[in-house]
């Protein structure tokens, strides 16, 4: 959430932010409307106010007048008192209405870019920053990884669908396994050489913890929300281990010293794909249940740039590791997320596809998420004042995304695919996956 002071004082500025980002009409038209309320909302403040004076100054005179017998000077005060306490009650009532829709209001805008973030109106200007590695080389034609996998009896989307629709998988023999095997490797990771500290979390959550990372209201349709609410509260399914890993800290005060906070998660994610109609249908690219390895840090204004980059070398070193061709992109300013203030994403090589895609995405949100959450740090000590913690988040990776991209990569001519030496060991030695008995 933005400053609504910030957006107030310069509603032109935001607007220029929003305009980058193809911003839409009605979202163009919000900081105007917050410094219209916030006007207003100043001049209510003050009318509450001396209603309040007025009163609080002539009731005490009312009762010593009556005792005078001073009757007419006091009904006179009784109606002066009577026209205060209507005008406190007339600009309350207003304040809870401005109140509300400024809220409303400050939710729907997303995040000011970063100055480093390109200009462009969508994905097609992204800019790619570096790539490592080569595409292997493939003296046959490469199958797509859904093929391929079904082909060695290995994925079966039809039975999938007989227990849940489309859009979920079941993994059979080696691929199951080799998805298990990912999700160990990134978590092992991550802890042992990034030193990202494990965590388990709910895997249901409140509304007000999708508010607090950026998720609601802009994207409750891409969410699978509960029937029925959960300890009284809205309750959704997550759509990244983000959400609740982030909100571990909502409300909290923490000392600049204690900062960066590191945490690594393992969880499933469940997604509507409600805007993605026709997209990625086959195989296992765009799912409504995938797992994912989830880096999350929260640390100092004064560190979060440099944090933004060690947190991207994470996740790249990953795909290092994997030994798999990608490439990693600046996302102009018109394909940049919500919630983000700058984002780079890690695309990978598909020779399935003959095309990059994506596998990571790492996102600055400077004070953008614990605005929401009222996460703030002492920057100096016990005296200082407070300021709001600035988040960074990253897939390390998304594991099904991974498991395409060393399908695709990894694949011989006689349909079998090689095992990345670093997954061997996890895999039980297995180097080889073939067709399933």
């Amino acid at each position: 959430m933005l400053d609504a002071r910030f957006v107030a004082e310069d509603p032109e500025l935001v607007r220029d932010h929003l305009a980058r980002r193809q911003s839409d009409e009605a979202t163009l038209a919000i900081p105007a409307r917050i410094a219209e309320l916030t006007e207003r909302r100043k001049t209510l403040l003050q009318t509450a106010e001396a209603g309040r004076a007025t009163r609080n100054q002539l009731s005490p005179q009312i009762g010593r007048m009556m005792k005078e017998g001073n009757r007419e000077e006091a009904d006179a005060l009784k109606l002066q008192v009577k026209t205060a306490s209507d005008a406190v009650k007339a600009a309350d009532e207003e304040l809870d209405g401005i109140e509300s829709e400024r809220e409303s209001l400050l939710m729907a805008l997303p995040n000011l870019l970063h100055d480093d973030v390109p200009e462009g109106k969508g994905e097609h200007e992204n800019v790619e920053v570096r790539r490592w590695g080569a595409p292997p080389e493939m003296d046959f034609t490469p199958k797509p990884h859904d093929e391929l996998a079904a082909d060695l009896g290995l994925l079966d989307q039809e039975q999938s669908a007989r227990i849940s629709g489309a859009r979920f998988a079941v993994l059979h023999g080696d691929l199951a396994r080799m998805e298990r095997a990912l999700i160990n490797f990134f978590v092992d990771t991550h802890t042992r050489d990034h030193g990202y500290k494990e965590v388990m979390v709910p895997y249901v959550v409140w509304r007000t913890a999708m508010e607090g990372t950026g998720q609601l209201p802009k994207f409750e349709q891409d969410a699978f929300k509960l029937s029925e609410p959960l300890n009284g509260q809205d309750a959704f399914l997550i759509p990244t281990a983000e959400v609740p890993v982030t909100n571990l800290f909502r409300g909290e005060l923490m000392q600049a010293e204690d900062l960066p906070k590191a945490l690594v998660c393992f969880t499933p994610c469940f997604r509507s794909e409600a805007g993605s109609y026709g997209k990625d249908t086959r195989g296992l690219i765009r799912q409504h249940q995938f797992h994912k390895v989830e880096m999350v840090r929260i640390t100092t204004a004064e560190n979060a740039e440099a944090e933004h980059e060690a947190l991207t070398g994470h996740a790249e070193a990953m795909l290092k590791s994997l030994g798999l061709h990608f490439r990693t992109v600046a996302l102009c300013s018109g394909d940049v997320g919500f919630s983000a203030s700058r984002c780079y994403d890690l695309e990978v090589w598909l020779p399935g596809q003959q095309a990059f895609r994506e596998i990571s995405s790492c996102s600055l949100f400077g004070d953008f998420q614990s605005r929401r959450m009222k996460m703030r740090y002492r920057p100096d000590g016990e005296k200082s004042k407070p300021r709001f913690c600035h988040t960074i988040n990253g897939s390390g990776l998304a594991v099904g995304r991974t498991l395409v991209a060393i399908l695709e990569n990894y694949q011989q001519a006689d349909g079998s695919v090689i095992v990345p030496e670093v997954l061997r060991g996890y895999m039980g030695g297995l180097d080889r996956i073939t067709k399933l008995d």
